[in-house]
């Protein structure tokens, strides 16, 4: 680690022997935070689909996470503001099921520019008079649409007959409204990216979308619950491989996000790790961004070692 973040006094909210080191006993690999640019609200795992690979679990009638209000979403973004957040982004389950959704993104647009993640299919299809109006709001509103695959039949073997041309059509609609659009599709090990990423282009044509469309890549991460066995990350591994800049790219150095679980809205370090209570790190964002942040869950590795993020900022 640089200077700063060896002479930052730690702070750990866990005191479990295997949250600091690992079954080796070597010491583990941590980030500590340095700055709040993006904050991450779930709006919880209520979808319309039910897709075999969510990495959140999610499906209709679904609760693990409880989808949020605008009462419940106003504290944080304020706070937000103060800590001199740059960016609200907002992902499910889907969205646009939420009751609150478009009156949250009306607030949250007053302040900073917005992101949401959707599957762009009957929930959003059938709020887009909710959704046009937003275009006028101070600050813009983004969205990034689940296409898993280009090509139809691949994408609704996971989607649902019907829901590729679902989302194209709503893919087309945001654009059409003046609104701008990317795309989250799953990875493959050792595929050429820039040769999958082309065959999407044809797809943007026929959506009216432009050529150069931004592709954001996802490997497998598993189910909630998961525990991958894959290789622990040590402070030599993040000191050796990694340099403080790209340590500073991780997620958990930049953002946060507030889920409602039991009713309560709390803080967790990143947007992969919300299925490990540990990752829990307390209630305000303020008390959280004190907090190291140990690479202990196996979507760590993730980012470690495929560079993940949810993030189109870092």
């Amino acid at each position: 680690m640089n200077k700063n973040e060896q002479s930052a006094e730690p702070v750990f909210h866990i005191n479990k022997p295997d949250w600091r080191v690992t079954p080796e006993g070597e010491p583990r690999g941590y980030i500590q935070p340095h700055t709040l640019d993006e904050l991450w609200f779930h709006t919880g795992t209520l979808c319309n689909l039910r897709c075999p690979f969510c990495f959140e679990g999610s499906h209709p009638g679904n609760n693990r996470l409880q989808p949020i209000t605008l009462e419940d979403a106003r504290p944080f973004i304020a706070e937000a503001v103060e800590l001199g957040v740059q960016q609200f982004s907002f992902t499910g389950g889907e969205p646009f099921v939420i009751r609150d959704m478009a009156v949250i993104l009306d607030f949250a647009l007053d302040f900073k520019p917005c992101l949401v993640l959707t599957n762009a299919t009957e929930p959003l299809l059938n709020r887009l008079d909710q959704v046009a109006p937003l275009l006028e709001k101070p600050f813009p509103l983004r969205f990034r649409v689940s296409l898993d695959y280009p090509a139809p039949e691949q994408h609704d073997a996971g989607r649902g007959h019907g829901n590729f041309e679902l989302s194209l059509k709503g893919m087309s609609e945001l654009h059409r409204l003046g609104f701008k659009v990317s795309i989250a599709r799953q990875s493959a090990e050792n595929e050429n990216v820039d040769a999958v990423n082309r065959k999407f282009i044809p797809w943007f044509k026929r959506a009216g979308l432009p050529e150069d469309t931004q592709v954001v890549s996802f490997n497998d991460l598993a189910l909630p619950g998961s525990h991958l066995d894959v290789p622990h990350l040590t402070e030599n591994c993040m000191t050796t491989y990694k340099t403080q800049e790209q340590r500073e790219q991780f997620m958990c150095s930049y953002s946060k996000m507030v889920v409602k679980k039991d009713g309560r809205m709390r803080v967790v370090a990143c947007t992969l790790v919300d299925d490990d209570e540990d990752y829990d790190l307390g209630g305000t964002l303020s008390e959280s961004m004190r907090v190291r942040v140990m690479l202990r869950h196996h979507r760590c590795f993730s980012c470690f070692a495929a560079g993940t993020s949810c993030s189109e900022n870092g």
